[in-house]
């Protein structure tokens, strides 16, 4: 593949169908581009979800225009937006959180535009479908070297993504439920360097109590999956560098009954 041939990465709650006709729409535009779709599948509605997914792959794709569409206020005062980063990536999506973590792993916001010049939307815009309409043209365009200010007026400062932050102790570890994976894996909202401040140095193997409303469980930390006998249950360091709490070849979701935006609090066993 020329190393001149543009790349875009297209990340949707849609599904299939609707995340083709985006991606089909981005390729009309610029159809020397390399589109790759990288997950239709993000839970509808999940922002957290998509960004944190967002933020993990990014900087393992090659640097390009990558959309990102999980957008619950569609048609509403929400606005569209073009988010430049340090690394020379151009993000797309709207502005509601979901692009902020990845552009800060990727070397920061250096500028934001608005998707507001009709010339690089639909001439018909639906109220509906700004993935279509919107998003896609945008990202088409930026793909054939449109430059970013060309789509409309710099943006204010973007939305933030509100995250909880984890509460660290004397003891205890309290962090929240970001989002669960397709295998009912849950990922947490603290990293391995906040356990240690609560906790301190923990081998291994180590036993921990978990307590949320309404339940608790004890559970080792451990290394990976495998530590534990089949339909065990575990806390281990995701792929992200986050936290998680799975159950061997089940879902710790329906184990435990725990869901996104859930609190937990972690204590030595």
């Amino acid at each position: 593949m020329p190393e001149t041939r543009p790349f875009a990465s297209l990340t949707t709650d849609f599904g299939a169908a609707y995340s083709g006709t985006c991606a089909g729409v981005m390729y009309a535009i610029a159809p020397e581009a390399n589109v790759l779709v990288l997950s239709d599948e993000v839970t509808p509605y999940r922002i957290v979800e998509g960004a944190m997914l967002l933020r993990q792959a990014l900087p393992y794709l090659p640097v390009g225009v990558h959309v990102g569409i999980i957008d619950p206020g569609v048609g509403t005062p929400r606005r569209p937006v073009a988010v430049a980063t340090g690394r020379g990536d151009v993000l797309v999506g709207p502005d509601n959180g979901l692009l902020v973590p990845a552009a800060e792993a990727l070397g920061g916001v250096t500028a934001a535009h608005y998707l507001e010049n009709p010339a690089y939307r639909q001439p018909a815009v639906s109220t509906t479908f700004h993935g279509r309409d919107i998003f896609a043209p945008a990202a088409g365009h930026l793909l054939t070297g449109v430059p970013i200010a060309e789509l409309g007026a710099a943006a204010d400062a973007l939305l933030p993504l509100d995250l909880p932050a984890p509460v660290v102790a004397d003891g205890s570890l309290t962090a929240s439920v970001l989002y669960t994976d397709q295998f009912g894996s849950l990922v947490l909202g603290a990293e391995p360097a906040d356990l240690t401040g609560a906790l301190g140095e923990l081998p291994f193997g180590t036993g921990l109590e978990l307590a949320w409303d309404g339940g608790r469980a004890r559970v080792p930390f451990e290394e990976t999956f495998g530590k534990v006998a089949v339909g065990e249950s575990l806390v281990w360091v995701d792929s992200s560098g986050r936290l998680g709490l799975a159950v061997n070849q089940g879902s710790a979701a329906e184990r435990f009954g725990l869901a996104d935006g859930m609190a937990l609090t972690i204590t030595r066993a």
